[in-house]
This record gives C-alpha cells, sequence and structure tokens, in this order.
C-alpha cells in the first residue's frame, strides 16, 4: 500500500522467465498485488511468476492487447500500474509517479521514455519508429503527447469504467492512451522515466508492428473524429 492506496501491478508475458524473475525480485514492497498475464508462454514464465508471488492469468490467444485485456480486470488495486516482463520500464517509478497524480489531480499517467537517459536501451529503428508514430499521433488527435507507444501506464480503477480498447495487438498501447485522453472523466498525464535495455530476447516485430500501429491510428482517426481534450500535466 502507498499513501493509503491498494497498488496493483499488471506485467504481460511471452517467454519472459528471464527478465521476469529480475522484475519480480525488483518490485517495490508498498505493491499489494503483482498480476502476470501469461500470454500463452512455452518457457517457465508461469513457473517463475508463481515462485515469484504473483497471480498469474493465463490467455491462450497471443497478442500483447489481449494480454491486458486479461490481465487489467484482474487487478483489485485503487492504483494499477503496468510494466514488460523484461526489466525495460522501473517499477520503482511507481510511488513518484503517484505522487504526481496526485499533487497535479490525475487520473492516467503515461511514462515517458523520451528523450532516452540511456541510448543503447533502444536501437535507432525502433526509436525512429516511435517518433514517426507520436508525431501522427499529435497531428490526428490534436494533443501534444511526448511518447504515445509507451508500455508503462499509472492509473486509478475508476478509469476502467470510462476506457474500453479493444485492440488486440501492440496498438492497443496507443488505444488506451486515446481513449484516456478523450474520455470527459479522465484527467491524463506524462512522468519522464528511465528506460533500461531489456533482459531476453525481443518479442517486437518492428516493421510489422510498426506498420500495424500506424494504420491503427488512421483507421481510428477516419471513423471517430478527434476531439480537443483538457491539457496534461507534464
Amino acid at each position: 500500500m502507498y499513501r493509503h492506496l491498494r497498488i496493483s501491478v499488471v506485467i504481460p508475458c511471452f517467454n519472459e522467465e528471464h527478465g521476469l524473475s529480475h522484475v519480480l525480485a525488483t518490485m517495490p514492497t508498498y505493491v499489494d498485488e503483482v498480476i502476470v498475464v501469461d500470454n500463452n508462454s512455452t518457457d517457465d514464465t508461469a513457473r517463475v511468476a508463481h515462485e515469484g508471488g504473483a497471480v498469474v492469468v493465463f490467455e491462450s490467444r497471443k497478442g500483447y492487447g489481449r494480454a491486458y485485456q486479461a490481465g487489467l480486470p484482474a487487478a483489485t488495486g485503487d492504483i494499477i500500474a503496468t510494466v514488460d516482463g523484461d526489466g525495460t520500464y522501473p517499477s520503482y517509478a511507481i510511488a513518484p509517479i503517484i505522487d504526481r497524480m496526485i499533487s497535479d489531480n490525475l487520473d492516467f499517467v503515461s511514462a515517458n521514455r523520451f528523450p532516452l537517459r540511456n541510448p543503447r536501451a533502444m536501437c535507432f529503428r525502433n526509436w525512429f519508429g516511435n517518433q514517426v508514430l507520436t508525431v501522427t499521433f499529435r497531428l490526428l488527435y490534436w494533443y501534444w503527447i511526448a511518447d504515445s507507444q509507451s508500455g508503462m501506464w499509472v492509473f486509478r480503477r475508476h478509469c476502467l469504467d470510462s476506457i474500453v480498447p479493444t485492440h488486440p495487438g501492440m496498438a492497443f498501447s496507443e488505444e488506451i492512451k486515446i481513449e484516456a485522453l478523450q474520455s470527459p472523466h479522465i484527467r491524463f498525464g506524462e512522468v519522464r522515466i528511465d528506460y533500461r535495455e531489456r533482459i531476453g530476447t525481443t518479442k517486437l516485430y518492428t516493421w510489422r508492428d510498426g506498420w500495424s500501429n500506424l494504420f491503427f491510428l488512421l483507421k481510428r482517426r477516419s471513423w471517430r473524429p478527434a476531439r480537443r481534450v483538457q491539457p496534461a500535466s507534464h
């Protein structure tokens, strides 16, 4: 518990046994509940999760978005945070982000990785793709966001009553931000974090996932108009 708030952390995993052991071992003690979504892994991800004290939710349908659609509803905390199972997102940043949420009266905070404090944490190809997608996000949705593709979010549980992201794949990350930004009931902000080199083998297909995310931004904008929202706190 942190500042009288119960904290849940949701971690989507596909074959992340090595990174996950580190993530669970370094999880802050104030976190009350850790939910690992085993996205049909073929390694020992589920065993590592159990041994690390996490609740394991199994989702047989592969996909980043599907993993979160299974894991987020299972979280019971007042605050829900997300990190990846590869050690790239710092769980120690959860408390400072919550401090910022409370001080600025925010409901949903997305972690901003840029500019990278450790340039080795992301190859140039992935960095460039992130910049293209973030600029496209800004142009299409009339909102200045620093990192549209970030996979670490910290938000109040009631946000799940107002947002319903449904994309099964990597575009879930940008979709949940669009949903939060466009909800009249949610105040959105960003907080910069340290982004670190991953542990284990990457599961990202840069070109395929990049084009899919770009197509999703364009498709969603075509059938659901953008609208201006409250200014974010940076």
